[in-house]
């Protein structure tokens, strides 16, 4: 395993546990470990290696962005994934960010299990794809990260698990 490898994990590994405490992933954690990305790939891998490095925060940005543009995800949420695409690069960002919607499909359904809320929480999915069908793409006004009804699942983990994945499978 890479330095980079380590470094992502470390990284990832910050994210959960402060989403996990505080529901929140802080900026001197993302923007700070893409900068220290940047730099270590800029010195290892001269303009080439910076410019892929720069390349994997691009994509590991953009791929959650429009989740965050209808609420559905959180910003630092998308930091923690640009951070990573800033270590991995964007080929190993793109599927970090498969991987980490298959995590977090999974995750979503063991919270629901096990808080018995299978049932609302496809009727929830549901309401928000008919909701979409009729307004157009956007923010739902009752299911998004700012509702107090929503219930919210620290998204880190399956962040973390995507990019654990990612690791051993590439």
């Amino acid at each position: 395993m890479s330095f980079a490898h380590v470094a992502a994990l470390v990284v990832a590994l910050g994210g959960c546990v402060t989403d996990l405490r505080t529901r929140r992933i802080p900026n001197l954690l993302t923007v700070g470990a893409a900068l220290v990305a940047f730099g270590y790939h800029g010195f290892t891998g001269g303009l080439s290696g910076l410019g892929v490095s720069i390349g994997g925060w691009l994509v590991g940005g953009v791929i959650f962005l429009p989740l965050f543009a209808v609420r559905g995800l959180g910003g630092g949420d998308v930091k923690l994934m640009a951070a990573l695409g800033a270590w991995i690069g964007p080929t190993a960002a793109v599927w970090l960010a498969l991987y980490t919607a298959l995590a977090g499909g999974v995750f979503a359904l063991l919270v629901a299990l096990s808080r018995g809320y299978v049932r609302q929480a496809l009727s929830n999915v549901w309401s928000i794809l008919v909701f979409w069908r009729i307004a157009g793409i956007q923010e739902h006004p009752v299911f998004n990260v700012d509702s107090t009804r929503a219930v919210r699942m620290p998204y880190a983990l399956p962040i973390a698990a995507g990019l654990v994945t990612t690791i051993w499978l590439r």
